[in-house]
């Protein structure tokens, strides 16, 4: 769901071979990356695979908590989805589904494009809610685009945008 009053784009170009492309329902290549043990723990904290109804409502969720995208590379025959994203005030959560893209600095790529539709919306600063003090990946990856810690609880690192 489109933020209010906000007319959600079809596509965000990141870089010449990736872009967000937006939530259209159709989910059953993500169940692969719901069902991955350690993609499980980085995301949940634990290791309990998603069935495809749990799937289905976190995406219902996160399309109406904000603009959830699919991350999509350029591949030889067209765009392959490797994650996704959604885009709010409040939080930013994150995956790199397919392991071989991970380290690559797509999630670097894909948050400064969406810091920087934040400040064409006019948002002074944005947040990510939580990332897990063992997912130092994630960490780094928002640190490196500008945000920084702003509060900090047991196994939970939160971070904020300025």
């Amino acid at each position: 769901m489109p933020i209010l009053h906000i007319k959600q784009p079809e596509i965000i170009s990141v870089k010449h071979n990736l872009r967000l492309r937006k939530y259209d329902g159709n989910i059953m290549f993500a169940l692969e990356w719901y069902q991955d043990l350690d993609t499980i723990y980085l995301v949940d904290g634990n290791r309990e695979p998603y069935t495809l109804e749990r799937l289905k409502a976190m995406y219902e969720y996160l399309d109406k908590k904000g603009e959830l995208y699919f991350i999509e590379v350029l591949e030889k025959e067209g765009y392959r989805p490797v994650g996704d994203v959604t885009f709010c005030r409040e939080d930013m959560p994150i995956v790199i589904g397919c392991k071989e893209y991970r380290g690559r600095g797509i999630g670097r790529d894909v948050i400064a494009a969406l810091i920087a539709r934040a400040k064409e919306l006019g948002y002074a600063e944005i947040f990510v809610e939580e990332i897990y003090s063992y997912n130092i990946a994630s960490q780094k990856c928002f640190e490196s685009v500008g945000f920084q810690s702003y509060k900090k609880q047991t196994g939970v690192r939160a971070t904020g945008f300025c």
